[in-house]
């Protein structure tokens, strides 16, 4: 019979908890851990979206909830403080790039190190960068690809079952302080617990919100990046991937930062389906059989919000203005933004668009700071490239990034409400795989220490 007693409850079974759960349990043998996820186990996460087609799911979409949350996705684990998240801010730099080292010497137990990992580090780009007013940004990285993550989170789900109590398809519906811990009640009944981790992600932004509210706990601003998707000829950037796989670039003015983002070369542009909205996304080359003849990648400005609901609001107002309630992207092509006219048809253009988009004005659906910034970058990517870029490349609008709001935590990860703790994206610190990961792995070592020391 299943204990509803636990020393740990971890809710939500994404990366972060699971880096969190694997480091507790490899350093403590008497530690008991409950971990609990509306979603399913990960070889039950089955979506028509996985295809190409339409949502299946009878409910929550399996393609973003269930054990392993985003790391079923394409499995890109960026090792870097230049992007992904503030971990480094709260850590330290060093702790935060040795935590990283850490999550990949984890993946490679796992068979992680079939794929060899890369550097996108260029010292000799960088200068040329800065002469042309880019910044470039670089890091470590291991790019599972989807079919290879799903194997070693499947891997690492077979050793923590043998460990941890699993609860999946099961809702936690209050969580209310009882002494020193917690007592929960869920669609399978009450649980208490000593320590409690929130680890939902984006996912479940909502349910946080309102429960983070009956505890007394509100968050602050919420961060949004939108931006537009562009895609190039293959060679277009040749000059400056020829010795990395990707380059992330970033320009700053007075009035944005905007940074490349998810840069595909040979790869496809995708429909991504969140929050109801379907925006562009890009598909990296190792998921396809056939590698696109062109490159793609999303400008993404930050802007800050008062709150999440205020950030909801604004991307559903523009995105779903450019979806009109029938899952609709638009595309121009770069000479008519530039001229401010309507792309009327794409017959005959150099590049074949990857995506099946509907041609328009992005200048009448998209909101200026966005192509202003995506002028001022293409600007100076020509004079970093050494040439124009092709009139015929083409844009769509308009991709997102969610953030979760921040709830205060201290530097172990802990709220103002003792033994509630938040890890990964839904503590606000981490925007990336790597970064969720290492904030779980602290927190393990913090709790084996402070375990410890009890």
């Amino acid at each position: 019979m299943q204990s509803n007693h636990h020393d740990i409850t971890i809710i939500g079974a994404g990366v972060s908890s699971i880096f969190l759960a694997y480091t507790l349990i490899n350093e403590n043998e008497h530690v008991s851990i409950h971990m609990i996820d509306i979603g399913k186990e990960l070889s039950e996460r089955t979506c028509g979206l996985d295809e190409g087609g339409p949502c299946t799911c009878e409910s929550m979409c399996s393609k973003y909830i269930g054990f392993a949350g985003l790391g079923k996705s394409e499995g890109k684990f960026n090792y870097t403080n230049d992007f992904g998240g503030e971990l480094g801010r709260k850590l330290g730099q060093q702790n935060t790039l040795e935590l990283m080292r850490e999550v990949d010497n984890i993946l490679c137990e796992f068979g992680g190190d079939s794929v060899p990992s890369y550097s996108t580090k260029n010292e000799k780009l960088s200068s040329r960068g800065r002469e042309a007013g880019l910044k470039v940004l670089s890091t470590e990285v291991r790019h599972l690809g989807t079919l290879l993550s799903s194997e070693i989170f499947e891997k690492m789900y077979e050793v923590l079952k043998n460990r941890i109590t699993f609860s999946f398809e099961t809702r936690v519906e209050t969580i209310s302080k009882k002494g020193e811990g917690f007592l929960l009640t869920s669609t399978c009944g009450p649980f208490t617990t000593e320590k409690l981790v929130i680890g939902t992600g984006m996912s479940g932004s909502k349910w946080l919100k309102g429960q983070a509210a009956s505890l007394g706990l509100f968050p602050g601003k919420t961060r949004l990046d939108m931006g537009i998707r562009v895609e190039m000829k293959g060679d277009q950037l040749q000059s400056i991937l020829q010795d990395t796989f990707e380059t992330k670039l970033q320009i700053e003015r007075d009035s944005f930062r905007a940074t490349t983002y998810c840069m595909n070369p040979h790869g496809r542009i995708i429909r991504k389906h969140q929050h109801g909205l379907v925006m562009p996304d890009g598909q990296n080359a190792r998921e396809e059989d056939t590698p696109s003849a062109n490159l793609n990648f999303s400008l993404f400005v930050p802007r800050y919000f008062q709150s999440h609901d205020e950030a909801m609001k604004y991307t559903g107002e523009i995105i779903g203005g450019i979806n009109q309630g029938r899952g609709r992207i638009v595309v121009q092509r770069l000479e008519d933004f530039k001229l401010q006219r309507r792309t009327e048809s794409l017959e005959g253009n150099l590049i074949g668009p990857s995506l099946n988009a509907e041609c328009g004005n992005m200048r009448e659906e998209v909101p200026a700071l966005y192509g202003m910034a995506l002028t001022e970058f293409l600007g100076s990517l020509e004079a970093l490239i050494g040439e124009p870029i092709h009139p015929d490349t083409l844009l769509y609008g308009l991709d997102a990034k969610f953030h979760e709001s921040k709830l205060p935590t201290d530097e172990n990860f802990e709220t103002d409400i003792s033994n509630l703790f938040l890890v990964g994206d839904c503590s606000g610190e981490t925007h990336s795989l790597s970064q969720a990961a290492a904030s779980g792995v602290y927190l393990g070592k913090y709790f084996i220490n402070h375990i410890s020391n009890k």
